[in-house]
């Protein structure tokens, strides 16, 4: 069996993506695919696309950030937000970076600096994906 169950928990909801082959995913330090029979890992998750190939078609994901847990029984993706790339508003996603790039001018604190960086990512990822 070359198929596992994916689900993604968010803090407002759970996704049962049912049975999948592969996943690629967003860790800090670069990107990690994910097969059948992967070890049992728990992996930090950056801002980024998730890819998701679900019989032999692949769908891409918007994520700001989480966990993976993989186990012999299933993966789930614990993250912050979720968004697949075709419910993706990306006028809404444009409309944020240019607020969140506005503000960073604006020289406020380096904390708010800090904010307004995670922001611009977060915008530009959603774009990003929203284009798949």
């Amino acid at each position: 069996m070359n198929e596992f169950p994916l689900e993604i928990v968010t803090p407002t909801k759970l996704v049962d993506e049912g049975m999948v082959e592969y996943v690629r995913c967003p860790g800090l330090d670069g990107s990690f695919g994910v097969m059948a029979h992967h070890r049992s890992a728990i992996i930090a998750l950056g801002i980024g696309e998730i890819k998701v190939t679900q019989n032999k078609k692949d769908h891409y994901l918007a994520t700001s950030g989480g966990f993976v847990e993989i186990t012999k029984e299933k993966v789930q993706l614990l993250v912050e937000t979720v968004e697949r790339s075709d419910e993706i508003d990306s006028n809404r996603a444009k409309d944020s970076m240019s607020r969140a790039k506005m503000r960073k001018e604006e020289k406020t604190g380096a904390l708010d600096q800090s904010r307004m960086d995670i922001s611009i990512a977060r915008a530009v990822n959603r774009l990003k994906v929203s284009q798949r």
